[in-house]
């Protein structure tokens, strides 16, 4: 079960981080869950990894959102290298 609520905290993680982060990110809602999964993912197992935080704690959203915005961020990177 801690995968799925990973996967949901991942879902909101990614909206709130395109809520966040400044500039024009032309991605779809599909896209913003994915990068907000996969920062919620990679956010949860460092964190727990690191003795940073347990499962449950408000940290672990916390730290998926932020997850998520440097995901965004890279994503951004990526973006603008291939179209210009």
């Amino acid at each position: 079960m801690g995968i799925v609520w990973t996967i949901l905290i991942g879902f909101v993680a990614g909206l709130i981080a395109r809520a966040i982060k400044p500039g024009d990110d032309s991605m779809g809602i599909i896209m913003t869950t994915v990068v907000g999964i996969l920062g919620a993912l990679a956010a949860t197992y460092l964190g727990q990894a690191m003795g940073w935080y347990t499962a449950g704690q408000g940290a672990g959203f916390i730290a998926s959102v932020v997850g998520a915005i440097v995901l965004l961020f890279v994503w951004g990177l990526i973006a603008k290298k291939k179209s210009g």
